[in-house]
This record gives C-alpha cells, structure tokens and sequence, in this order.
C-alpha cells in the first residue's frame, strides 16, 4: 500500500518563514508588509485569477443568452 500524500510548507511558505527568520535575527532590515509578501502577493495572484475566471464566464453566459434570444425570434 502506498501512501502518495502531497502536500507540505510549499515556496510561499517557505519563503515567508525565510523572511520572519531574517526578520527576526536582524540581517534585514525591511518592512512587515515586505517580510509577509510572499503570503499576500499570493493571495493577490488567486483573487485576480478568480476574478478573471468569473468575467469570463460572465461574458461567456451572455453571449450564449444572446445566441438563444437571437434563436427565438426566428
């Protein structure tokens, strides 16, 4: 039996721990909205994606509901 779970901290995760860790012992001196980009520009990138995604499927819906009044009145 084989057990083939993926998953795990991911580059994200693993480049916001990079950044508090830097953070904290002082080799950086940046920002906290900078230490925790990772995790926001991330999140940024799946909101936009989704919001591209929904617009097109929208702009698909009306053009299939123009189609079929566009049937309708033949």
């Amino acid at each position: 039996m084989s057990n083939t779970s993926s998953g795990g901290i991911g580059f994200t995760g693993l480049l916001t721990v990079l950044f508090i860790a830097l953070k904290l012992t002082g080799v950086i001196n940046w920002s906290w909205v900078w230490v925790l980009s990772p995790i926001w520009i991330s999140f940024s990138i799946f909101i936009l994606v989704f919001v591209v995604v929904l617009l097109i499927a929208a702009l698909m819906d009306i053009k299939k509901e123009k189609r079929i009044r566009k049937m309708g009145r033949r």
